[in-house]
């Protein structure tokens, strides 16, 4: 009889470098025959936990793939240019298939395939042994596991394209294997997460759903949505029947009759009426939510809350604040006077400008200062914003003790993308109105204070599918900045490119005030920046239009906006050279990853790169 361990502890992918021989021919010393496992409850949530597991792996989700999958775009970057930085090649679609960073056998794509390999173990041994059909407790595991499968494979393909499918375990047969069409995976996943939906309790319903690092409907409806949109949409693609040649690809949409939004749109649709129908989730305050998340109190899943699911990090686990929140330079906060932490990636400097001054999501999401070691913000050069969201001072149910990890757990879907996406394909159907309701509810939670302007006569004021089509690009950069969603959302729009250079075109506007900086109240008269402490915070004067000198004691940061060479020569501010960096190459070829050398050396040569890397 087939044996597997009882946590899964051993699995192997095409990508790693582990010998098929040694793998297949040992046997764990603590093993239970599958028919044991599988037709119990706990053992089999067991297995489960092992795929989540997979997450947590040091160089997996929790290493460099959250921190670099999505940068840049045109409302997130990597804040330095430094061509020779392997960090920054990645962000700026520069990398080479040896990239220190991720040329490991233990990267990102191999431990997702061994958590595809524990996913496909668990599905086989519910499907055979656990009885899902009469038992709703094993179809709420089959559902779970077919729904972080669904994932995990939804994040191999917005990272590398084209890849390997494997749908079931692993045998010597089948051990490697080549690159398929992604259309080959995405008409899988859609067909498993609609096996899947109906297994899940609501959010809220279950023990298990109330939980946000654990899988409920409106995640697994959310996810379907995601694919939905990623496959109908616009994406650097090989010729058809190309895939794994070397071929460059075009950027176009795919051609299979199946994965039209005339055919997806409508039942994903119908999914997120759903969704939204059921009222177990909603919007929470825009400040209050994020500092819950900083403090792992998004756990809780259910009407009330917003997060749909989290990467379920333990409380020691995660890099995400180490990479992304607010710069910390020796304040208490981030571990003392010794440690430099955050600021990593922010917003692109312009976005901050680009938000109505009602909407109260633009000072959480776009910071401009960061602590020092006398715990006081202080003010930073226009090229330096941080992501707002992430902050080591809230924190305070499980402060910073320093190191690498932080145990922030990751948001990977809340429920303003359920709203936004709604909006998104009810348009796209000629479903004005219910697009115009979904985008209302978003717009009312960023606008508190104004809500004739900011939102009621905002969306009153739409009346086309393209004005609508346009509100959505501009509010999914609004509600999602820092989140690293944008990146996939303008390739699946085909406007990668396009975007990336209206927004290197209007950093330089910004620094030299011309275009749509060019206001004298847009910047103040004559691009003055003053600041004051108040208690340990830092009050900025400037950045709203102010064309006077405020009253009082304020220091003074001269041409805030323009200066672009410090007292000793070196280069600051938006200098050429770091507006230009936001990509280094084209972001529309080389918008995926490379299949990295070390994972085609011990494919045995079945894996190969596509879009032009064959050739760097």
């Amino acid at each position: 009889m087939k044996k597997i361990a009882y946590i899964l502890s051993a699995v192997i992918v095409a990508a790693m470098a582990v010998s098929c021989e040694k793998f297949l021919d040992s046997e764990s010393p603590s093993t239970f025959d599958s028919a044991s496992v599988y037709s119990n409850y706990s053992l089999t949530e067991n297995t489960i936990f092992s795929i989540a597991q997979s997450f947590g792996e040091t160089n997996n989700y929790r290493g460099r793939y959250l921190s670099w999958i999505g940068l840049n775009s045109d409302i997130e970057w990597y804040n330095t240019y430094k061509p020779t930085d392997e960090k920054y090649q990645i962000a700026g679609y520069a990398q080479l298939p040896n990239n220190s960073q991720l040329n490991l056998n233990n990267g990102p794509f191999a431990k997702m395939y061994e958590a595809i390999e524990r996913a496909n173990l668990c599905i086989e041994g519910i499907r055979e042994y656990g009885n899902p059909g009469e038992n709703a407790d094993m179809a709420y595991l089959l559902g779970e596991a077919l729904t972080l499968r669904a994932m995990i494979y939804y994040d191999l393909v917005r990272a590398w394209g084209d890849i390997p499918a494997r749908f079931t375990s692993t045998t010597s047969e089948t051990i490697y294997k080549e690159k398929v069409s992604r259309d080959e995976i995405f008409k899988q996943l859609l067909a498993d997460l609609e096996e899947a939906i109906p297994y899940l309790p609501w959010p809220g319903a279950t023990a298990a759903t109330s939980r946000t690092d654990r899988v409920n409907k409106m995640f697994a409806i959310g996810q379907y949505a995601r694919i939905a949109l990623m496959a109908a949409g616009y994406a650097q693609r090989p010729d058809d029947g190309m895939v794994g040649t070397g071929d460059l690809g075009t950027n176009r949409k795919t051609n299979d009759p199946d994965l039209q939004a005339s055919v997806l749109y409508p039942k994903a649709l119908t999914y997120l009426k759903d969704a939204i129908s059921s009222q177990t989730a909603s919007l929470e305050d825009f400040e209050t939510y994020w500092k819950n998340q900083s403090n792992q109190d998004n756990l809780q899943a259910g009407p009330g809350h917003e997060t749909l699911f989290v990467i379920p990090f333990s409380d020691g686990r995660g890099r995400w604040n180490y990479t992304f929140a607010v710069r910390s330079e020796g304040s208490s906060y981030a571990g003392g006077a010794t440690v430099t932490r955050g600021g990593d990636a922010g917003p692109v400097p312009t976005m901050w400008f680009k938000y109505d001054a009602q909407d109260v999501r633009r000072d959480i999401s776009c910071v401009n200062w960061r602590w020092n070691e006398n715990d006081e913000q202080e003010l930073v050069g226009i090229q330096k914003w941080y992501f707002g969201k992430y902050r080591w001072e809230w924190l305070t149910k499980n402060p910073y003790k320093g190191g690498n990890d932080d145990g922030i757990k990751p948001v990977v879907l809340r429920y303003a993308d359920i709203l936004l996406m709604a909006a998104e394909m009810a348009n796209e159907q000629s479903d004005l109105d219910y697009a115009k309701d979904c985008l209302l509810e978003v717009r009312l939670r960023a606008f508190p204070n104004d809500l004739d302007r900011g939102a009621y006569d905002y969306v009153s004021g739409i009346t086309s599918k393209d004005d609508m089509f346009d509100a959505i690009v501009d509010e999914r950069a609004f509600e999602f900045c820092g989140e690293m969603t944008r990146k996939f959302d303008l390739i699946r729009w085909g406007m990668l490119k396009e975007k990336m250079d209206q927004a290197k075109s209007e950093m330089k506007q910004l620094r030299d005030r011309t275009g749509i900086f060019a206001d004298v109240n847009h910047l103040g008269e004559y691009g003055d920046v003053y600041w004051q402490l108040d208690g340990n915070k830092l009050v900025i004067y400037g950045f709203n239009g102010e064309a006077v000198k405020p009253a009082g004691a304020w220091e003074k940061k001269a041409d805030y906006f323009g200066k672009t060479v410090d007292s000793k020569g070196a280069d600051t501010g938006l200098y050429n050279e770091l507006v230009e960096g936001i990509y280094y190459q084209n972001p529309e070829q080389y918008m995926f990853w490379p299949i990295y050398n070390d994972t085609m050396t011990n494919s045995q040569g079945k894996i190969k790169n596509d879009y032009g890397y064959e050739s760097l």
